[in-house]
């Protein structure tokens, strides 16, 4: 029996390493070729993911690219990221290449971790689904539609700030700009408009955002696994207001230019199919997604940095206009692209833009503020944030 025990023990064994081997073998492979450029890919399936997501998690995001750049090269270095291979682009001259290229030699892509959260972008690709949207959204974000979203915008400000800000004497920045930023994506994007109703999306939407940029492991108490749950979750319940939205349009209680539904429901692919309820409540969710974390880390930073930089503040509460402030050469190409650039332009960027100039109008006509933490690390999760949300301390103004 003993050396049976062993004999199975060493075949496991075996069986063990020649696995390993193999997931090692077919992970170089992957980053074996010509013209290829420098740098290292870590282990089979997590690469280097653990050590670029980590260096966000202690506040030193750019760590990870200065590092490498530092190492092998300041233009473009090779890694592994989220189970795929990957090129790090560094530098005004590489954003140039790449906003000038798109669909020539580079082209739009997710992992195909993050395509879990999307089914129908499964069936297609992530190519082609960015393509959809781009075709779908110019109608309802381009600066002339947008016009009409400024008055809708303040009212939502007011309420936002009248309900979670006034009469507190301390409030938390962080969750507070992320419930305003999905209030006025679920208005402009699907009408909806109850406080209740969109507060049951606020925690589904903080575990879809904390998880879809994770390690792509699929198993019970990970980020990601919680990030696929609380899609699903999501995508059902748009799946019902989808359904509602289509009898509304039949009884006509609702328009065909209500909002970006309704202008789905009503548009055609290039085969001339009507898209079904899953692929509408699939875009529907990238848009929230697209609409919400970014702009709300934006607002964020603003009310960081407006308590850090008096002065500042001063100029906007004020409304002083400085045309001087934009002579001179200024920011050199590419150098500075927060929407993109060329065909990877930001279809949502004026959308953006406006949403956050509502936002600080409304919080600077209201108060002054206080960091409470002057020492608050950013960690990066996956967007830059606050580690403890940004607790700050209200002055109001008098009216």
């Amino acid at each position: 029996m003993e050396h049976l025990f062993l004999s199975l023990l060493l075949g496991f064994m075996t069986l063990v390493s020649l696995g390993f081997f193999v997931l090692f073998y077919k992970h170089k492979s992957l980053f074996v070729g010509t013209n290829l450029p420098p740098g290292k890919v870590g282990y089979p399936i997590l690469g280097e993911t653990i050590e670029f997501l980590s260096t966000g998690w202690k506040g030193h995001p750019e760590k990870f690219i200065f590092d490498r750049m530092t190492r092998f090269s300041s233009d473009i270095f090779k890694t592994s990221l989220l189970g795929e291979p990957a090129a790090v682009f560094c530098g005004s001259t590489c954003n140039k290449f790449l906003f000038s290229n798109e669909n020539k030699l580079v082209t739009a892509w997710w992992p195909s971790s993050v395509n879990k959260v999307f089914p129908t972008s499964e069936q297609t690709s992530s190519q082609e689904e960015a393509k959809k949207m781009r075709k779908l959204l110019p109608q309802f974000m381009k600066p002339e539609a947008l016009r009409g979203y400024i008055g809708l915008m303040d009212n939502i400000a007011q309420r936002h700030f009248a309900t979670d800000w006034d009469n507190n004497k301390e409030i938390l920045t962080f969750p507070l700009a992320k419930r305003y930023t999905f209030w006025l994506a679920a208005r402009v994007f699907v009408s909806l408009d109850d406080p209740n109703e969109i507060k049951k999306f606020e925690e589904p939407f903080q575990l879809l955002a904390s998880g879809i940029i994770s390690m792509p492991i699929d198993l019970p108490g990970t980020p990601f696994h919680r990030a696929i749950k609380a899609s699903k979750y999501i995508r059902k319940e748009l799946v019902k207001i989808i359904k509602q939205r289509k009898v509304d349009l039949v009884e006509g209680k609702a328009s065909r230019s209500q909002d970006i539904l309704s202008h789905m429901l009503h548009t055609c692919t290039d085969d001339g199919v009507y898209m079904t309820e899953l692929d509408i409540a699939d875009k529907i969710l990238g848009l929230l997604i697209g609409g919400h974390d970014t702009a709300s880390a934006a607002c964020t930073f603003i009310v960081k940095y407006l308590a850090e930089l008096p002065h500042v503040y001063d100029a906007v509460y004020e409304e002083k206009f400085d045309p001087s402030r934009f002579e001179g050469n200024g920011l050199a190409p590419y150098t500075f692209v927060p929407f993109g650039g060329g065909p990877r332009m930001c279809p949502g960027k004026e959308y953006a833009r406006l949403e956050i100039l509502v936002f600080m109008h409304h919080l600077v006509k209201r108060y002054r503020w206080e960091k409470i933490l002057p020492e608050e690390n950013i960690v990066v999760d996956p967007m830059p944030i606050p580690a403890k949300g940004l607790p700050i301390r209200l002055f109001s103004h008098s009216y």
